[in-house]
């Protein structure tokens, strides 16, 4: 490990991985980057547990980086696996009203669709239950995406790494332990290492570590929990499709929905549940008190205040918590889906939701705040994974003050 990088980027997620690429194709490869992830191998968080869905941006408002990166994020994701032979599955995806409650989200979010010229039809109750006979028909009525593709998130991860080990320094199990912004210096493993520009890409930990550089003091982060069921393969309900339900627009989340993977299997979720600890996968894992305590502070206030119906959020996710609460939701979806037709999975992830601590409100857009020649990105959640690429461009582009 040298003494000095022009590039330091923290955090070996999508982003980071991203970042680094970019800067090798901006640069020709004639660049020095060192790249620090605190786990031993890449992957075991967000962006290795993502569900692989590359979404068109039809959630996100007009002017919004999430629905400007949306578009050609995906296409350049897309294009990638093909180039780099990581399986991809179109499977198209439908958005789905299950009550009149439904009807002005849905609305909003076809208009959407339309005006932003994504590949888009609007589906009768006929052709809704032809392409999903297990579907609600309720509402009589759906938004389908035929081009919506499903890809393995996780050999895209790997296939990144070994693009990048030629030309990229990693270092795995390591974090900053002090930093000197004014000098532009990290220290790692009791090593003083200078930079040319720093790119922090911290997900579970960005607010934290944006603190130690003395940024990002209005927000705060909070971990949501998102866990997921599996059909058995004995149950005679078939999924053929991604379905959505209409989601609640003032928060960030899209509800319980079908997965259909690379590997053919189907899952229902995620749930999106509020927790204590950062890496809290498995019950009461990773919780430290003083930061479980700061998180509880911040629901709580979050609750009391209710802005955005933070309250119906919270209150709904409870139900998700159970099973019988769960499939209750999914059987919004569809309706004759029964408790023994699902088991329990392994598949669990947690989001990096950035909260500002000044309006109580959940940051609905990526973030990023520049600060000399640091750059934080502070809330690069869903869809991340699909907006990485172009993303990555234009963090490059701002931090060049392009």
């Amino acid at each position: 490990m040298k003494n000095y990088y022009d590039n330091i980027i923290i955090g070996g997620g999508i982003i980071g991985l991203s970042i680094a690429r970019e800067i090798i194709k901006k640069n020709d490869s004639k660049t020095s980057i060192l790249l620090i992830e605190k786990e031993s191998k890449l992957g075991l968080h967000a962006s290795g547990r993502n569900s692989g869905v590359l979404h068109s941006g039809v959630y996100y408002s007009e002017g919004s980086e999430k629905a400007k990166h949306c578009y050609r994020g995906s296409m350049e994701m897309h294009n990638f696996c093909l180039d780099n032979g990581i399986s991809i599955k179109k499977i198209g995806k439908i958005i789905l009203p299950t009550s009149i409650q439904d009807e002005e989200g849905f609305n909003v979010l076809l208009s959407r669709a339309t005006s932003r010229k994504n590949n888009v039809e609007l589906l009768d109750k006929q052709q809704l239950v032809e392409l999903e006979p297990f579907a609600n028909p309720a509402m009589e009525k759906a938004i389908y995406f035929p081009n919506t593709i499903v890809v393995n998130s996780g050999l895209v991860i790997s296939k990144l790494y070994e693009i990048l080990c030629n030309n990229v320094r990693f270092e795995f199990g390591s974090e900053i332990t002090s930093t000197d912004p004014e000098k532009s210096i990290v220290v790692l493993k009791e090593k003083k290492i200078k930079y040319g520009k720093l790119y922090n890409c911290s997900g579970q930990n960005i607010d934290k570590v944006a603190g130690q550089f003395g940024a990002s003091k209005q927000y705060t982060m909070i971990p949501i929990k998102g866990t997921y069921y599996k059909l058995k393969d004995n149950s005679n309900i078939t999924i053929n499709h991604l379905i959505y339900p209409v989601p609640d627009l003032n928060v960030p989340f899209l509800g319980i929905h079908t997965l259909n993977t690379t590997q053919d299997e189907t899952y229902f979720g995620p749930s999106a549940m509020p927790v204590f600890g950062r890496e809290q996968y498995r019950y009461f894992d990773s919780i430290k008190v003083n930061g479980a305590i700061n998180i509880a502070r911040n629901l709580s206030m979050l609750y009391l205040k209710d802005i955005d119906g933070f309250r119906k959020y919270a209150n709904n996710e409870v139900k998700n918590f159970g099973k019988s609460g769960f499939v209750k939701s999914v059987r919004k979806l569809i309706p004759s889906l029964e408790n023994h037709d699902i088991s329990k999975s392994e598949k669990v992830g947690i989001r990096a939701q950035l909260v500002n601590k000044k309006t109580l409100k959940f940051e609905m857009d990526f973030l990023i705040e520049k600060q000399d020649n640091v750059v934080h990105i502070l809330n690069a959640v869903s869809p991340a994974f699909t907006c990485s690429f172009s993303l990555a461009k234009s963090i490059l582009d701002y931090s060049d003050g392009e």
